[in-house]
């Protein structure tokens, strides 16, 4: 397997590991008659991001922007895959993305200002610069 594809394989577990880090609070926090319910707006006063703790909530928007990240990260993988592109480069890329999403994590939780969006920023680039290296 190529080190961008090990890595791909990482994001996907450290995405598990953050489905956890915010269900088990926002069950703990909200209960199950909510967090296992059809979440329908005329049921809930507002969404169950809004209704758990600053913590969970943090917890879960970070979880929810790893989702977003990791749909640009896929396709860099994958051009640079089927591309037959990887390199030492991409492989570094790669692996910056993965730490920068790790940390991303306790940064958010901890309101790590502007830390956070600098380590966002950090794997935000790290996966252009994977696209890019594919195309030139």
């Amino acid at each position: 397997m190529t080190p961008e594809l090990t890595v791909l394989a990482l994001a996907a577990l450290l995405q598990s590991v953050q489905f956890c880090l915010m269900a088990i609070p926002a069950n703990m926090e909200l209960g199950p008659g909510k967090t296992a319910s059809p979440r329908d707006p005329q049921r809930l006063s507002k969404p169950l991001m809004d209704q758990a703790s600053v913590g969970t909530g943090r917890l879960f928007r970070a979880m929810n922007n790893h989702f977003e990240a990791l749909i640009l990260f896929t396709i860099a993988v994958v051009v640079i895959t089927l591309g037959d592109k990887g390199t030492g480069f991409s492989a570094i890329c790669a692996w910056t993305y993965l730490a920068a999403r790790i940390l991303y994590v306790p940064a958010y939780y901890f309101g790590w200002v502007p830390w956070r969006s600098l380590i966002w920023f950090v794997g935000f680039f790290a996966t252009l610069l994977m696209i890019l290296s594919a195309l030139f």
